[in-house]
């Protein structure tokens, strides 16, 4: 299968010079984690120069260096990564999971004679796994089972630097054994933002850090079985905008986790012709 039959034409996109809080009700709105940036030049011609994503929003906001800045001070041209991986319309759809895995990103460029037409992310690429050639496979085969866990009563500045080491989107969150909750990246950026607004600029540092995950993890977290097909949760994922699942073994522990990532795993398996 080609890029083209999966691509999205319909590219969301923010100006370099707009700031995260629009870029963040942009994603909400369209119910999305990613954005194209553009930049329009003086010839009014708009020129796609990077991507912005919650996880880029996160690790800006929870540095030490920009501790005491309001979120309208911050660019989206200061946040968002700028080195553009692109594909062409008759790419093979296994070759750009690999490229999305290989660099740690969720969405890139389709080009056509040198224009982007279109983009292919992650949930446009899982969308095949909700295909028939997908049916024989489970969770239990494709699940992480390293699990990255934090506790509530850790700090959230912690929670943010285990998800840049880890180079991870998601976290669960474990008390005494027991998934209590889980915390993502877009659970950070919003909640440093929502606290920027209001705290005065002098306590802002102090008082970002004193964060708990217990503050911003969300809980009553839908879990899926060991035995559950990838045509299953790959449904789950695209209907609900979540883009992992902890997984439970027949006694309800928690014992893995299944993510877009993984399935971008098996695609690659599955899809890419060499």
């Amino acid at each position: 299968m080609r890029v083209k039959n999966i691509m999205s034409e319909d590219i969301v996109s923010i100006d370099k010079d707009q700031n995260i809080c629009d870029a963040l009700r942009v994603m909400k709105k369209n119910k999305m984690s990613r954005l194209a940036v553009i930049n329009t030049n003086q010839d009014n011609v708009k020129e796609m120069v990077g991507m912005i994503t919650e996880k880029d929003i996160a690790n800006k906001l929870g540095s030490s260096k920009y501790g005491n800045l309001p979120p309208s001070h911050f660019h989206v041209s200061t946040v968002m990564t700028n080195e553009l991986f692109a594909v062409e319309t008759e790419t093979d759809i296994g070759y750009a999971a690999n490229l999305m895995l290989e660099n740690n990103i969720g969405g890139i460029p389709v080009m056509d004679d040198g224009d982007v037409i279109g983009l292919v992310t992650k949930s446009d690429l899982i969308d095949t796994c909700r295909g028939k050639a997908y049916e024989n496979k489970s969770v239990q085969n494709l699940m992480s089972e390293d699990l990255i866990t934090v506790s509530p009563s850790d700090r959230l500045v912690h929670a943010r630097r285990v998800m840049m080491d880890a180079k991870v989107g998601r976290l669960l969150v474990m008390e005494e054994g027991d998934l209590v909750g889980l915390i993502t990246s877009k659970d950070i950026s919003r909640a440093m933002i929502s606290f920027r607004k209001v705290v005065p600029d002098k306590h802002k540092s102090a008082r970002i850090r004193n964060l708990l995950v217990d503050d911003v993890m969300s809980q009553g977290i839908h879990m899926v079985s060991m035995t559950s097909s990838i045509p299953e949760v790959a449904q789950m994922m695209l209907d609900q905008g979540i883009s992992g699942f902890p997984v439970a073994d027949e006694n309800k522990n928690t014992v893995g986790l299944i993510t877009k990532t993984d399935l971008l795993d098996l695609i690659v398996e599955m899809e890419w012709v060499n």
